[in-house]
């Protein structure tokens, strides 16, 4: 290990100083009872001929060190003094390089205590999304060890000087930081609860943005840090997650969270989920344990404290009663986002989408939000083209959610084509993007049907893609057969026309507004106990079912057969059908290849 942290040390000396072609590494024993106990000489060329990774320490050193000096001691080997081998010149060297170490130690008496080794899990609340125009409103820190052990924790309301921004969400108000520290005034306690430690959070570089601009307006510089994310790292230890929020992955850890947008039960939230990715034995786990190591390598400023008191907020009691969702948080709540990015992707593109759901979900794109989003796409180097695809996406997954119950309600619609104008996407889109989802929807689940029994006495079968819908009998009965016909691809209405194809009572000539309507349309009525046999034994869809609600009659041919209409552009969802059933190889997501897409092309033409 001695020796590992030497040949480090001479290729960080080389790389800062280019010009340099020889350097000579001795080293001390930091505890100052002990001399020099290695010493050795190694070029430039020397060290650029190195195989990292596959040459061990020993190796390395025997093979292109020079003027090595070395004495191990005991059975271990361990390294003991080799003063007593130097010549006057190289005494001198080891001599001043434990001066100088002296010197460090007796500048810096608590070293150990404030370049704790371990990780520093941070949360900030703030007044908005963007790090040049909003402030932090509350800074949290959970430190803990290399195991991921709580061992310490730290919290404080901040002054921004200026609007809170959404009270509503970390339910932060301008009373409530009005006699709290100013970042300026707590910089210093926060360094040295953070300095030395590898830098933790969910989705850490919003986090990091804003401590970053905090030091900055301190005219401070924080350093570039070690860093881990537990949003990011979750796509190893929990896969198969629909959403990634802070909730979502506790939840599926078994991690508690009580508190919601409060900066310390947040940072509490992730140092659980740390712990948990630690502690489960993942390829991962040993990668991340050796951060630490390189976190205690980071200099940071020293900062003096200016012993200003801290502020905790006051507990949430009550706790907290969230407003009503409208349709588009509804459809947030539930949305596949690390189903809705292409596979070309990158990483970096999910923590976009995901601050993207958020300043969405109250329905509204401020200029602030807008601005915010831009900057982190440029932080998190997404091009122009990444973020264009996102957004696409983005309102196809919303589609997707829409149409999973089987219909597209007024509201879902509005919000829709309301998301997808504020997002710049084209106008229509939106119709063809429910159109596509609808018909994937529909070959989804058509493709899990089962033959109809032997001996099947209950008429024409329903088919994935029909319309039902109910009138009278037992509540509790009709509210578990209309479950169980949206389960199985039925689209429950909540009116009777021409394109119902069943109405579902107990009475044979219901005398009720629907019943009407279903005698005016020919619609067939059946009864709970007949239905019951029906939903369980749905078909697949007819070609005329398979088109998404209120489709136009071109779109709705396209939808059905595959076959390319003039003037109207396939789904990608289409295309991949065709190609699966003439044996091209296609994955569910991502950019379709342009032969494919031809070949398609023209067999159509050639139909």
């Amino acid at each position: 290990m001695v020796k590992s942290h030497a040949l480090a040390a001479a290729k960080q000396t080389f790389a800062l100083a280019p010009g340099l072609t020889l350097a000579r590494v001795v080293v001390v024993r930091n505890d100052l009872r002990r001399p020099c106990i290695l010493s050795f000489a190694v070029t430039r060329a020397a060290v650029e001929s190195i195989r990292w990774d596959v040459a061990g320490a020993d190796e390395i050193v025997a093979s292109v060190a020079s003027e090595v000096l070395v004495e191990r001691d005991g059975v271990f080997g361990d390294l003991g003094p080799v003063d007593a081998l130097m010549n006057e010149v190289y005494a001198e060297l080891a001599a001043g390089a434990r001066r100088a170490l002296a010197d460090m130690a007796a500048g810096e008496p608590e070293a150990a205590a404030e370049y704790p080794a371990g990780f520093a899990v941070v949360d900030v609340e703030t007044s908005g999304l963007s790090p040049e125009y909003d402030r932090i409103v509350e800074v949290a820190v959970v430190g803990t060890d290399r195991n991921g052990n709580v061992v310490d924790e730290w919290t404080t309301l901040v002054n921004p000087d200026g609007p809170v921004g959404r009270t509503d969400l970390h339910r932060i108000s301008v009373a409530d930081v009005a006699d709290a520290p100013r970042f300026s005034d707590i910089v210093g306690e926060l360094t040295r609860r953070v300095a030395g430690r590898v830098i933790v959070g969910h989705n850490v570089q919003f986090d990091l943005r804003f401590l970053h601009a905090e030091f900055a307006r301190a005219r401070l510089r924080m350093p570039q840090v070690v860093s881990l994310c537990t949003y990011q790292e979750s796509h190893g230890y929990l896969p198969g997650l629909r959403r990634r929020r802070l909730p979502d992955c506790c939840h599926a850890a078994g991690v508690v969270l009580t508190d919601a947008h409060a900066a310390l039960e947040d940072a509490r939230a992730a140092a659980g989920l740390l712990r948990v990715y630690l502690g489960s034995g993942h390829d991962l786990v040993d990668t991340h344990r050796r951060l630490p190591q390189h976190a205690a390598r980071i200099g940071w400023p020293r900062v003096t404290g200016t012993g200003a008191a801290v502020k905790v907020r006051p507990p949430a009691v009550p706790p907290p009663i969230p407003a009503p969702a409208g349709a588009l948080a509804a459809l947030l709540e539930d949305l596949p986002i690390s189903d809705l990015l292409s596979e070309e992707a990158p990483l970096s593109a999910a923590g976009y989408v995901e601050l993207l759901a958020e300043a969405l979900e109250d329905g509204v794109l401020t200029a602030e939000e807008a601005a915010a989003l831009a900057e982190h796409a440029r932080f998190a180097g997404l091009t122009r083209s990444d973020v264009d695809a996102a957004h696409r996406g983005f309102v196809l997954a919303l589609a997707r959610t829409a149409v999973a119950d089987g219909r597209v309600s007024v509201d879902e619609r509005r919000e829709l084509n309301n998301a997808a104008d504020m997002l710049g996407l084209p106008e229509g889109l939106v119709k063809r993007l429910l159109s596509e989802a609808d018909s994937e929807w529909v070959a989804q689940l058509s493709r899990a049907c089962r033959p109809l029994p032997g001996g099947w006495a209950h008429g024409e079968p329903l088919r994935v893609g029909q319309k039902v819908a109910f009138t009278g009998g037992d509540p509790v009965r009709r509210e578990r057969l209309e479950i169980a016909a949206q389960a199985a691809g039925l689209r429950v209405m909540n009116n009777v026309s021409r394109l119902t194809t069943v109405l579902v009572t107990p009475e044979a000539q219901p005398d009720s507004r629907k019943g009407e309507a279903a005698r005016q349309h020919g619609t067939r009525i059946v009864r709970p106990g007949v239905f019951e046999q029906l939903v369980a034994n749905v078909q697949a869809a007819a070609p005329e079912m398979s088109v998404a609600p209120n489709a136009e009659p071109e779109v709705a041919v396209a939808a059905v057969t595959g076959r390319r209409v003039p003037g109207v552009p396939a789904s990608p969802a289409i295309i991949r059908a065709w190609a699966r059933e003439n044996g091209y190889v296609v994955g569910p997501r991502g950019r379709l290849p342009q032969d494919i897409q031809a070949a398609f092309v023209a067999a159509q033409g050639a139909i």
